[in-house]
């Protein structure tokens, strides 16, 4: 199974000694990058007491990371035009390890967030390159599973980062936890520093005027607002629910309460099929989808018992998780070639901003008027991101429409396929290719499938 979730589709003008390569370096390498990031997230009742500070308090551990890392992820997507992307993942791997083992050494709780921005800085340079390099690797063909299983090996750093701190916590203490993860997230960097490939030369443009047209589509705006909306949704009930679980009338152990977050192997799994569906199906259907199940398990957390806070848990993780593979891999393939660091630059940008302000508000939420009010919020923001997945659908038919009339698509650059492959032959050549699974003209590639 792990393999399956892992698999990572390559063209085929890579060797399958490259496929393997690939695929076991970029899964190493989010594994590393989301051990990392999220490693304190289990641990925030402790380092609460610990610094002596409220809930609220204790989850800036989590959101100075993130922030810093909404922060730099432009700034390394852009940077990522001009160089070889490997470099970039690589570096920013070595950097975030170096910052988590100094983390346990941190005697205040100023010095403690102050590592967690370094380390958040560092990290960015996987999500702002990875989907980049991806694209260029992969062309059009199996983009969606691809990044789909990109997401899985994330969600499954995540679940290994929270869970190797919260048991190493629970026995040890907050930072044998953290250093615990740190050792970890080594191993899994070493993987990625010795097989991931030199990445193609990056398909080079103005920086500026690849930001300018990354802000100026509105299929690409839409999935920035829901990517910081679900994010937002998401870290609000994690960051939550360790207290959640912890304090009364539910009063779960530190160790076992870390089992919650095996949610993440839902997480996994939901991420790498719904980029398959995506692919076969639409995006929107799988996206919109994705959004109610992620409702659906936030309601189920409110009753006052384990097993309905875990399944509520594992519904909407996996919700999520498939409402962001699919949102993310619309952003590759509809960003134009010279802009598609910058998008997925902004995407994540706008994914860790929404999960560093809706974090640290969600659990704010919490401390002051409990679980359930937390829920409404979650569920408030749920409903906005939907909406801007509706308009998407919308976007994308105004641009068929567009084209279809005769006009010539405002992102295409002659010769080049969506995704940054060679253009693919003309119907007479290879009539099948002209058209996607909806029965438009195959003139957005997967970028207007809905």
């Amino acid at each position: 199974m792990p393999v399956r979730i892992l698999d990572v589709f390559v063209s085929k003008a890579y060797v399958p000694g490259v496929r393997s390569r690939i695929t076991i370096a970029v899964a190493a390498a989010g594994i590393a990058a989301f051990a990392l990031l999220y490693a304190p997230q289990p641990v925030l009742p402790q380092l609460a007491a610990q610094f002596d500070t409220s809930p609220g308090g204790a989850s800036l551990a989590v959101s100075t990371a993130t922030g810093a890392l909404a922060v730099m992820v432009l700034p390394l997507a852009t940077l990522s035009q001009f160089v070889d992307r490997r470099w970039v993942i690589v570096v920013s791997l070595l950097v975030a390890v170096a910052a988590g083992a100094a983390l346990p050494l941190a005697s205040t709780f100023p010095a403690f967030l102050g590592l967690r921005v370094v380390q958040g800085a560092a990290i960015a340079g996987l999500p702002a390159t990875a989907m980049a390099y991806l694209a260029d690797r992969l062309g059009g063909t199996g983009l969606g599973a691809a990044i789909g299983a990109m997401v899985a090996g994330n969600s499954m750093g995540g679940m290994a980062g929270r869970l190797t701190a919260g048991f190493s916590t629970d026995e040890m203490g907050w930072r044998a936890g953290i250093g615990c993860v740190t050792a970890f997230a080594a191993l899994a960097a070493a993987v990625t520093v010795i097989t991931l490939p030199a990445g193609p030369r990056p398909v080079r443009g103005p920086a500026f005027a690849g930001i300018h047209a990354a802000l100026r589509t509105p299929i690409l705006l839409a999935q920035y607002a829901i990517a910081a909306l679900a994010m937002g949704s998401f870290v609000a009930l994690y960051n939550a629910i360790g207290f959640r679980l912890t304090l009364r009338p539910l009063s779960v152990p530190q160790g076992p309460a870390s089992l919650i977050f095996l949610a993440y192997l839902v997480g996994g799994i939901c991420s790498a099929t719904a980029g398959r569906l995506a692919d076969r199906a639409g995006r929107v259907p799988v996206l919109l989808g994705g959004l109610l199940f992620a409702a659906l398990g936030a309601l189920g957390t409110l009753p006052d018992s384990v097993l309905a806070v875990a399944l509520g848990l594992g519904v909407f993780t996996g919700g999520f998780f498939a409402a962001h593979s699919v949102a993310s891999g619309w952003v590759s393939a509809a960003a134009p070639p010279t802009a598609r660091g910058q998008a997925a630059g902004l995407y994540q940008c706008a994914f860790y901003v929404g999960g560093s302000i809706g974090g640290t508000a969600g659990t704010a939420v919490f401390a002051h008027a409990g679980w359930t009010a937390l829920v409404a919020v979650v569920l408030c923001w749920l409903a906005l991101a939907a909406a801007a997945a509706v308009a998407a659908r919308a976007g994308a038919a105004a641009l068929d429409q567009s084209w279809s009339a005769g006009g010539r698509h405002p992102r295409r650059r002659p010769g080049v396929e969506r995704c940054g492959g060679p253009r693919q032959p003309q119907q007479a050549e290879r009539p099948e290719l002209d058209r996607d699974r909806d029965g438009h003209d195959g003139l957005l590639g997967n970028a207007s499938r809905r």
